[in-house]
């Protein structure tokens, strides 16, 4: 009898105890690789589909342990003693993280198993009994690994654990709906309602996603629709008042979650050798996100604040 093969996910962090990834106590698992850029987005080490290497000159202490490791020389060291990494010559064998113990280098991005995920998981499934908690997917664009995502979810019900997704479901229909049986929750992100805004804030227009929100606002599963507040983009009361409408007509809405940016992945940016549109744009006053939500709730649902 022919062996069934191994089913292996790319994925950057399984992230334990998180509590704003849906209800309860959860467990939230990355998949790497996103069919949007965001350029806000605070995981951009899940952008790209491929692992790579997180570089932070700042911790290095000179050892140059990398460079007598790397057969790539993508390490160097210039003569005042600078640590100079060559992104384009790395293969990202993580070789040089395994010698590098001041974490100056990382390797994000790594291939695990189902079975390895679900090892993870199942370590706290006390506390999704006792919170109503679950575990979460999400990334990146986690329906990009479609098959990985499913046998994970399968494998998690057939466990009694509350499952969940984080989508911005810029994917063909067939992806979400493959998915869908699998799922006890929904939660999806919906930037703005103008496709010109849409496209210059995240790369793609959004007509596939309003689409694709439509469609599962007609679904049994409950839906989460979540607007990330970045200034400048939709820190307005006509924007979010325009996603909250939308939203009102969703039959299966639970609720609409405003959730305000935060200027914390600086470091991250430059790590991977990233452009950060981002850069000196401030949080959301606390004020002022409590303006945002009154006037989506004006609309006739519920608006909570992440």
């Amino acid at each position: 009898m022919k062996e069934t093969p191994v089913m292996e996910g790319l994925i950057t962090n399984i992230q334990r105890f998180s509590i704003h990834d849906g209800p309860g106590i959860r467990t939230t698992v990355f998949l790497k690789g996103c069919n949007l850029h965001c350029f806000w987005c605070h995981n951009p080490e899940d952008m790209r589909p491929y692992p790579e290497i997180q570089f932070f000159p700042e911790r290095c202490i000179g050892c140059e342990a990398c460079v007598q490791e790397c057969a790539q020389h993508a390490h160097a060291f210039t003569p005042d003693g600078i640590h100079v990494y060559y992104r384009d010559l790395c293969i990202a064998c993580g070789k040089c993280v395994e010698q590098c113990f001041a974490k100056g280098l990382v390797l994000v991005g790594s291939r695990v198993t189902v079975d390895q995920v679900l090892a993870e998981v199942l370590q706290d499934a006390a506390f999704y009994r006792d919170s109503g908690g679950g575990v979460t997917l999400s990334g990146g664009e986690p329906l990009l690994q479609l098959d990985f995502a499913c046998q994970c979810l399968d494998r998690c019900r057939a466990e009694g654990i509350h499952t969940a997704v984080e989508t911005a479901a810029n994917l063909p229909w067939s992806r979400l709906e493959a998915i869908l049986p699998r799922l006890d929750l929904v939660m999806m992100d919906i930037k703005h309602m103008d496709t010109t805004v849409h496209q210059d804030a995240t790369g793609v227009p959004n007509a596939r996603i309003l689409e694709n929100a439509t469609r599962l606002g007609a679904q049994p599963q409950p839906l989460i629709v979540r607007t990330p507040v970045i200034p400048g983009v939709n820190d307005n009361v006509e924007a979010i008042t325009a996603i909250a409408g939308f939203a009102a007509h969703l039959p299966n809405l639970l609720y609409y979650e405003l959730l305000p940016y935060h200027p914390m992945a600086t470091s991250k940016y430059r790590s991977l050798d990233l452009d950060y549109r981002a850069a000196g744009l401030k949080a959301p006053a606390a004020q002022h996100m409590a303006t945002l939500a009154a006037a989506a709730t004006d609309v006739g649902i519920e608006v909570r604040v992440g």
